[in-house]
């Protein structure tokens, strides 16, 4: 039988045990643990003295967290800017620190980025169509810049990587 004599582990091992295995998921923001503590049921003091530990051992980092999270979602999810900015926001990290790793995305990449997602969503019998139908542009485009838009482009960005994708298809 293993008696422990450190003051940390007798005081809400629980709180700190749901800390650790929410953070071996995934990283999180501050706000994020605390949120999570909290609909669990811990009280105040108890998640305080986690976050205070959590800090202790450099286990929470916003900015590491916000600068993770922008690179990772633009690159694999090709999301835009305006919607890092939201899902940042959301998660609870400071708007210094969301501006901080937001420009860190290179625009003429993120307009790449935009421009192959248009690509793989003009299929083969859409080009064929819009190519015998001009009439049909003006759908595929306001389909193609909502999709873009939805996914957190500027607007301007949307209408311009679009009207290159279906001016190309159309020269073609």
């Amino acid at each position: 039988m293993s008696t422990t004599t450190d003051p940390e582990e007798r005081k809400g091992p629980n709180a700190w045990d749901t800390a650790l295995r929410l953070l071996g998921v995934r990283a999180r923001t501050r706000q994020e643990m605390v949120d999570r503590l909290t609909r669990k049921g811990f009280d105040a003091d108890d998640i305080d003295d986690v976050m205070t530990r959590l800090d202790r051992h450099q286990l929470l980092d916003d900015v590491e967290f916000a600068n993770e999270w922008v690179r990772s979602r633009h690159a694999y999810s090709g999301r835009g800017r305006v919607a890092l900015r939201h899902e940042l926001k959301a998660k609870g990290v400071d708007a210094g620190i969301i501006e901080s790793a937001l420009a860190e995305v290179d625009p003429d990449d993120e307009r790449a980025v935009a421009a192959d997602l248009v690509s793989k969503k003009l299929t083969p019998a859409q080009v064929e169509r819009l190519q015998a139908d001009p009439a049909l542009r003006e759908k595929l485009f306001r389909r193609l810049v909502g999709m873009l838009v939805r996914r957190g482009y500027p607007q301007s960005t949307a209408i311009d990587v679009v009207n290159e994708a279906l001016d190309g298809v159309a020269a073609a």
